[in-house]
């Protein structure tokens, strides 16, 4: 039984890898979800009550909303007296200079002490000093600019804070005024000598503390309660059609809250964590549902398979990790690179079913699931109209500005349904949206990661590569400009067919400019590079000939890979031949050599046989085309049998068995073959009489 099993796994381990990879990608998002409750009801500011009447399910508390928070901070900030401390060693050491001073300026003017007036001089002169630096002489601090002159301040002194009124204590002005008025009023005194010194006796000793006046601020701000009331159990919140104002807003912001923290913090987070489970389980079942029925092309390709959960994760798991951080910080993350990523690998559809079913992903954690619902996926519409069909790097950009643009037109609609009005306190989210059309622009260096990892090329990559200024081209031009302009009709060739039947006619293009890039190597060994009549194919046996002419295919691999180009393009050089035989040389060889047995092998391409429709479009442009310029005088019925013969004989050869196209898909090609060989060698159709 165990041997069965292993040898069923061994046989469908590719379904069981991508069965594992939806399952891992599961596992992934439930690890990073948010294992919070949702509440069950939606509801907003200024709108009508939808649901049945609601009681309260428990005791919990009002809470204030952000504005409330910050207008009450606010307050606290602008009515918190600043700190100043009161320099007492200072003002102590100033008045003993003081004292010398006066000394010195008597001696200076009277020459001894006996005068009557010196004893009470020196008495006023420092009762004044005491009086004033006692109350103290405020330091000037831009802190006190736009403060009230009947404010107070607290000054620490001896380690005890007081408060006074800014307009009782002195500034140096201010003091030097009342000495002035002092000395002036007083008899018995010298006011010579104390009008001299007391120009620059006082001191600032109230200088202001930061540290305190920082840390009294934030002790008051931790303070501020978040709530100013509660609901009782029991208790009616709001009744059905009833308006939902301000206050009940907040009781119902406040039930939603409180009822989140309780189903995240109690026994039924197990429920909850089994709710989101089957929630994202269904999504992603969704997803391979829609690929294994409807996508099978998707389906059947591992890789794309996983590049698709893989740009997923990149938004969920970060989106979730923001969300139990700082929910308000969500609207930062660039949402728009998901569509962006996904519309450069795929095609519309894909890349909206995915958008939406990774958007309702992360609506189970966000806190306001229908607005965020409405805004991404309007993003992924315009990402779709943006970039659809639209393939160079610039186009990019303008997205980034498109999605800026949508976010300011949705976010106004929001705020006039939500609030009633546009208020300027909310055009902090219009900035994280901002950055978020921004950070959109982290898609190019994430699609270019994606391509080398991945090995899925993109059309900008392509458009790049088939720039015929890139520096392989100019080579290729330069060294064998008959291999480039044989290269050129292949590619407009193949474009051409593939846009009619259907396929890929950038990678075709794009394949066929670089098909014969090998015959740099040895280019006057191929027919369209000789310019005169001499041919090196005539110094040579048919069999070195026949060597030279297969190993083009092999050079061009080496110089593909040499040059980085994607395995996709390579395909073209590897298959543009197939396996069939060099019958020119082979039969050359055959005649030079009658009755020698030869190996058919040393006049055989290696392969592999063109294995997309694409390369099997560029294999019958590149015979025709090449064979069409050996026809001399062409005419209608000529290029005709040119086409059906070569075609014909490739077919008989099995050269398209492995490619997904049709026999009428060959038959449309070879019509647009002709007509388009009959436009280059200007050959008229020969109507009937």
């Amino acid at each position: 039984m165990a041997s069965a099993m292993l040898g069923y796994l061994r046989h469908q381990y590719v379904a069981v890898l991508k069965i594992s990879v939806f399952i891992f990608s599961i596992l992934l998002v439930m690890w990073f979800i948010p294992h919070e409750g949702k509440f069950k009801f939606d509801f907003q500011q200024g709108k009508p009550w939808n649901h049945e009447a609601l009681f309260a399910p428990f005791d919990f508390a009002i809470l204030k909303s952000e504005k409330q928070i910050k207008i009450e901070k606010q307050r606290i900030t602008d009515e918190l007296n600043p700190y100043f401390d009161y320099q007492e060693e200072e003002t102590i050491l100033n008045r003993e200079i003081l004292v010398v001073n006066f000394e010195k300026k008597w001696k200076e003017l009277h020459k001894n002490k006996a005068d009557i007036r010196y004893s009470k001089s020196k008495k006023t002169l420092l009762s004044i000093y005491d009086s004033v630096q006692s109350i103290g002489v405020l330091q000037f601090h831009q802190i006190l600019v736009q403060r009230d002159q009947n404010s107070k301040i607290n000054i620490i002194k001896n380690r005890t804070a007081s408060s006074l009124e800014i307009n009782n204590i002195y500034t140096v002005k201010s003091a030097f005024d009342y000495a002035s008025r002092v000395i002036d009023s007083t008899s018995g005194i010298d006011p010579v000598v104390l009008n001299a010194l007391f120009g620059s006796a006082f001191i600032q000793n109230l200088v202001y503390d930061e540290r305190i006046t920082k840390q009294e601020l934030n002790q008051a701000l931790d303070n501020v309660s978040t709530t100013f009331g509660m609901v009782q159990q029991g208790q009616l919140i709001v009744a059905q059609g009833e308006l939902v104002d301000e206050v009940k807003y907040s009781v119902l912001s406040s039930l939603r809250s409180e009822y989140e923290q309780r189903v995240g913090s109690t026994s039924e987070q197990n429920m909850l964590i089994l709710g989101q489970a089957v929630l994202i389980t269904s999504v992603f079942i969704a997803l391979f549902l829609f690929m294994i029925i409807l996508r099978k092309d998707i389906f059947s390709n591992l890789r794309k398979i996983i590049l698709i959960l893989v740009s997923m994760l990149i938004v969920i798991l970060p989106s979730f990790t923001i969300l139990a951080i700082n929910p308000a910080l969500i609207m930062l993350f660039p949402f728009g690179i998901l569509p962006i990523i996904l519309i450069t690998f795929f095609d519309t559809r894909i890349m909206m079913m995915v958008h939406i079913l990774t958007v309702m992903i992360i609506a189970l954690a966000v806190p306001s699931a229908f607005s965020f619902v409405f805004l991404q996926l309007i993003i992924g519409f315009i990402v779709l109209f943006s970039l659809v069909n639209h393939n160079r790097r610039t186009y990019y950009f303008r997205t980034s500005v498109y999605i800026f643009l949508t976010y300011a037109i949705l976010f106004f609609g929001f705020q006039v349904i939500q609030e009633g009005a546009i208020h300027l306190s909310q055009f902090n989210q219009l900035t994280n949206m901002g950055i978020s059309a921004t950070l959109t622009l982290l898609a190019l260096p994430l699609i270019y990661g994606f391509e080398r990892v991945f090995g899925i090329i993109t059309d900008l990559t392509l458009l790049e590569f088939s720039n015929t200024n890139s520096p392989l081209l100019r080579q290729l031009a330069q060294k064998a400009p008959g291999t480039f302009q044989h290269s050129m009709q292949v590619a407009n060739l193949s474009e051409e067919a593939l846009f009619v039947i259907g396929g890929d006619t950038l990678l075709a293009r794009t394949g066929a400019l670089y098909h014969d890039i090998g015959k740099m190597e040895n280019p006057l060994y191929f027919i369209e590079n000789q310019m005169g009549g001499y041919n090196p194919h005539d110094d040579l046996t048919a069999a070195e000939s026949a060597r030279i002419i297969i190993d083009h295919v092999v050079k061009g691999i080496e110089k593909a890979r040499k040059a980085r180009l994607p395995e996709q393009i390579i395909d073209f050089i590897r298959t543009h031949h197939g396996d069939r035989r060099v019958e020119y040389f082979y039969f050359m060889e055959q005649k030079e050599n009658p009755g020698l047995a030869l190996d058919e092998r040393d006049f055989r391409y290696r392969g592999p046989i063109p294995f997309s429709k694409e390369t099997a479009v560029v294999m019958m442009a590149d015979s025709v085309e090449a064979a069409s310029r050996s026809i001399k005088n062409p005419t209608e019925q000529k290029l005709n049998d040119l086409v059906e013969n070569i075609i014909t004989k490739q077919m008989e050869t099995n050269q398209f068995v492995n490619a997904d196209i049709t026999m009428r898909e060959i038959i449309t090609v070879k019509k647009i073959l002709k007509k388009k060989l009959m436009n280059i060698y200007h050959v008229r159709i020969a109507y009937p009489d």
